[in-house]
């Protein structure tokens, strides 16, 4: 990035940085960060227990320092609590394949559109604007950022049979317009991306969070960090030292599939998705850790590597 920053900036940037005992890798001078060419994309998850202020301070720390960061965040939670408060009941439903995911019916698209980029990502970017970060909403809609076909029918399990429902409002993401982010991170600003996508029809549709940023890390070559409330993929879900620290063989990438449940299955698809698209990278940690994005970049968490695919580094 070619911007400089003001001494009040650095001041800024410093007066965070000086109480980080960890050797971080960061500079307080504002200097950038050796052999970090990569960007970053961070996703910040949008469970009840994420506390997304420590991954925003964090952001204000790495791009100070120079690092190129593309923020995604998801927001089911908010989405479900705002269905509730309209008298409407959230869907879930079982694909033929055991991964549970959201049925997005037209009321629940209109909620969707409402909330995620209506709300929290305005919400998300005023609030590292105030960190000092020069940030810009997006939804996968603007620009055509995120593209793919629509899935308006789907193949569910019910009661044990499989069926077919039809009227869904998802898609699958295959495109990224990765010209559109490179633009804006050489101009030296921060996009915050969130779903929903642009179908192939022309219209919005729902698709996960965590897809969408392996998708647009495959795009930039850059490391995907991908920010949940549990420390990473557990061998145990129940069991926080049972944390699977590295994925770098084929046989434990299958290992770490088997360990996936509930909404981590869909982080190790999203890991196994970036990587395969191009990604330096990923990995599954703790959002509510010190600076979890650089903590995570560390050694904390449980990291994929593309020899997980069986692809030589």
């Amino acid at each position: 990035m070619t911007d400089e920053y003001s001494r009040e900036e650095l001041l800024a940037a410093h007066d965070q940085l000086i109480d980080n005992d960890n050797d971080d890798g960061l500079r307080a001078d504002g200097g950038v960060v050796e052999d970090d060419t990569a960007p970053v994309v961070v996703k910040i998850g949008g469970a009840r227990a994420v506390n997304p202020d420590g991954a925003l301070s964090d952001v204000a720390h790495l791009t100070a320092n120079g690092q190129d960061v593309v923020v995604v965040h998801g927001g089911s939670t908010a989405v479900d609590d705002t269905l509730h408060e309209l008298g409407e009941e959230p869907e879930y439903v079982e694909s033929t394949s055991g991964v549970m995911g959201r049925f997005t019916d037209e009321k629940t698209m209109e909620v969707f559109e409402m909330v995620m980029p209506g709300k929290l990502n305005t919400e998300l970017t005023a609030n590292l604007q105030n960190e000092g970060v020069r940030s810009i909403g997006l939804s996968g809609v603007d620009g055509a950022l995120l593209t793919g076909p629509r899935k308006s029918a789907v193949r569910v399990v019910e009661n044990g049979k499989k069926k077919i429902r039809r009227g869904d409002h998802s898609g699958k993401i295959e495109d990224v317009n990765a010209d559109l982010l490179e633009t804006l991170l050489d101009g030296g600003y921060t996009p915050v991306v969130t779903v929903p996508m642009l179908a192939d029809d022309g219209t919005p549709v729902n698709a996960d969070a965590d897809r969408a940023a392996a998708a647009i890390a495959g795009a930039l070559g850059g490391e995907l960090v991908v920010l949940t409330d549990v420390p990473g993929l557990l061998e145990d879900p129940d069991d926080e030292t049972t944390l699977i620290e590295q994925v770098d063989t084929p046989e434990e990438m299958e290992t770490a599939k088997s360990a996936a449940e509930g909404f981590m299955t869909k982080k190790v698809m999203a890991a196994t998705e970036a990587l395969e698209g191009g990604a330096e990278s990923v990995v599954v940690a703790d959002a509510n850790n010190h600076d979890p994005i650089t903590t995570a970049r560390k050694g904390h968490g449980t990291r994929f590597t593309p020899a997980s695919l069986g692809v030589s580094p």
